[in-house]
């Protein structure tokens, strides 16, 4: 069959790189274009772009010509723009392309927010998909934007979907050691870094705190209802390349019999893309392993090709109260928590035929 056209947006730096090599031979997906910064404009791929994932520059992209972030350089049978531009670029750039008809999914952090904006995590709230025909509307676009959520969000929301389903969510207390890779190439100076840990990261526990709610909110109507969570977070930068961990206590509405209850609802979680069986979609989101000095992110972060989460140490947090679960959960943040999720977005879209 003929592959479906896509562009990348932002396509040299490190989530625009992962979104090169995970659509590397995508059964259903074809990368035609890909945009980079004004410096690079005009220049091949492969001469252009300093790459830093294992397994060196696909083939396919080589020779490709880095064109503007600008929806007039874009092909206009092209179905999906992904996009990793910056926040603030995003911000400027994305409606242009939905208002020229082009179905955005963006890793970006512009718009997340937005009520009539969709943050997706396709196991967790597919149906609020439908905010794009409120965007429309709204907006007088004939395209739409779609969001994927920030890493640690998806990593911590995937945890705690269903513990929501089954027990019912009160609090959650999370701390985050972040992987550097979620800062970009030239985020955190090495001399920063190195023999230390940054126990402070802009923006990110607002950012925790917040989207986690939309994401396992209800729809209703021309909106999401915000789940009534409260979620508390400290974020902290450490010194491994790829893989967010997380220690994640939760307070629970009711509380099971025994941890196996736990256990067993996040091993039998699934989603929209394992009903679907979608290219991306990992046979388990969520894996529980019983080892005490796991996950880990140098063993565990590809979990799934990167689409799974890894959750470890479950236990009673009864010091704290009788309701209180704890556990860490590892995810790789660049796959999961970014590229991997919001090409999943596409899949699904393609798969259920949202136009």
């Amino acid at each position: 069959m003929d592959k479906v056209k896509v562009a990348v947006l932002g396509a040299t730096g490190l989530v625009g790189q992962k979104f090169i090599q995970l659509l590397n031979n995508h059964p259903w997906f074809e990368v035609v274009a890909v945009t980079a910064s004004e410096r690079n404009v005009g220049k091949k791929y492969g001469e252009a772009v300093s790459w830093y994932h294992e397994g060196g520059i696909p083939e396919y992209v080589r020779d490709l010509v880095l064109r503007r972030s600008d929806p007039e350089e874009i092909p206009g049978d092209v179905e999906y723009v992904f996009s990793a531009l910056p926040r603030n670029v995003a911000q400027e750039v994305e409606p242009l392309f939905a208002k020229k008809g082009f179905k955005v999914i963006s890793n970006a952090g512009a718009f997340r927010m937005d009520s009539d904006v969709p943050l997706i995590i396709p196991e967790i709230n597919w149906n609020h998909i439908e905010l794009i025909n409120v965007q429309r509307r709204r907006r007088g676009w004939s395209g739409a934007i779609v969001k994927n959520s920030n890493c640690t969000t998806a990593i911590l929301v995937l945890s705690l979907k269903p513990l929501v389903d089954y027990f019912g969510v009160r609090r959650v207390i999370v701390t985050t050691m972040q992987a550097l890779s979620g800062a970009g190439y030239r985020g955190v100076p090495s001399m920063a870094i190195i023999d230390n840990i940054i126990p402070y990261i802009e923006g990110e526990e607002w950012k925790v705190e917040n989207e986690g709610l939309k994401i396992l909110g209800k729809l209703s109507g021309d909106h999401v209802e915000y789940a009534d969570i409260k979620i508390s977070a400290t974020t902290a930068r450490v010194p491994t390349l790829y893989g967010h961990l997380e220690s994640v206590h939760v307070e629970l509405k009711n509380k099971p019999k025994s941890l196996d209850e736990i256990v067993d609802a996040m091993r039998e979680f699934e989603g929209i893309p394992q009903k679907l069986k979608l290219p991306l979609a990992p046979e388990k989101p969520v894996l529980v392993v019983s080892d005490p000095d796991r996950p880990q992110p140098r063993l565990d972060r590809n979990a799934g090709r990167g689409m799974a989460v890894v959750v470890g140490r479950v236990s009673w947090a009864s010091n704290i109260g009788d309701n209180w679960v704890k556990y860490v959960v590892l995810g790789h943040n660049l796959v999961r928590g970014a590229a991997g999720n919001t090409i999943l977005i596409a899949e699904a879209m393609y798969r259920l035929g949202v136009d």
